[in-house]
Parts: C-alpha cells; sequence; structure tokens
C-alpha cells in the first residue's frame, strides 16, 4: 500500500512537472508545480481508495490544489495560474474524453454519452473546486484586512 502511494506520487510530481515545462513555466517554479500536482493527486487517489464519489474526490482535489496555488503565488511572487493550471493536470479527465470519442466513431453510442457525461461532470468538479477555492481566498483576505483595520 505504501509503495503504492509512493508510485503514485513520483508519476503524479512528475507528470505535472513535465506539463510545466510544456507550458514554459519558469525553472525556479517547476519543484513547486509537481509538489502542488502531487498532493492533489494524492488526495484524490486517497479519497478514491476509501471508496468516495470521484466527482466528490476530484472538488476536494481541486480546492486544495486552488488553495495550495494562492499560498505558492503568494510565498514566492509568481501568478496563481503557475501553480493552479499544473496543479490540476493529473486530475483531468483527458483519457476518458478520448474514450467517449472513440465510442462514438465506433457507433457506441450509449458508452459514449456515458463516458462523455462523466468527463464532463470531472471537469466541472475541477473547475467550481478552483472557484471555490479563489472565493476561500478572497474571504480570507478581507477578513485579513478587517483585523489590520481594526488593529491599526
Amino acid at each position: 500500500m505504501i509503495a503504492d502511494y509512493f508510485s503514485q506520487a513520483i508519476a503524479s510530481f512528475v507528470g505535472t512537472a513535465c506539463f510545466g515545462v510544456i507550458f514554459q513555466i519558469p525553472k525556479r517554479s517547476l519543484v513547486q508545480c509537481g509538489l502542488a500536482g502531487m498532493v492533489g493527486w494524492l488526495v484524490y487517489y486517497g479519497l478514491i481508495q476509501a471508496d468516495a464519489d470521484p466527482i466528490a474526490a476530484t472538488w476536494a482535489s481541486a480546492v486544495l490544489i486552488g488553495l495550495i496555488a494562492h499560498y505558492l503565488a503568494i510565498r514566492f511572487k509568481v501568478p496563481v495560474t503557475v501553480f493552479s493550471v499544473s496543479g490540476i493536470i493529473p486530475l483531468v479527465p483527458g483519457g476518458m474524453a478520448y474514450d467517449a470519442m472513440l465510442r462514438v466513431v465506433q457507433n457506441d453510442y450509449m458508452s459514449a454519452v456515458e463516458l462523455g457525461a462523466k468527463a464532463f461532470m470531472l471537469s466541472g468538479a475541477i473547475a467550481v473546486g478552483l472557484v471555490f477555492s479563489e472565493v476561500v481566498n478572497q474571504l480570507v483576505k478581507k477578513v485579513r484586512m478587517g483585523i489590520a483595520r481594526a488593529g491599526g
């Protein structure tokens, strides 16, 4: 079990960092991008292993990636999209979308609709999770500004 999580961690870190290279992310940010993707994927993988719904697991992972991306953006003074776009790469249901299109070509429309709907819902969970993390960060920012004003 630990070896399985370790291999998942290594694969998600390398995959995320390699996509960072493709996206031309600054070299100094590649390790942090890899870590964001790795943590998000390990949360997703752990939830799936615990029999969580894949959409809920994807949403929770996307929220965490968004929160991590905001922290890293402030800490390393780079745009938040550097970390959030790279971080979600392991969650993107590209293989499922490919399989849906393959089923269309094979005239298996029922399977195509099923796979397409799942891919759509997983993609939506990623988007909603990132938006939710942005809302949380904005609320935290407002609370901190209110505390700073009250103390000053």
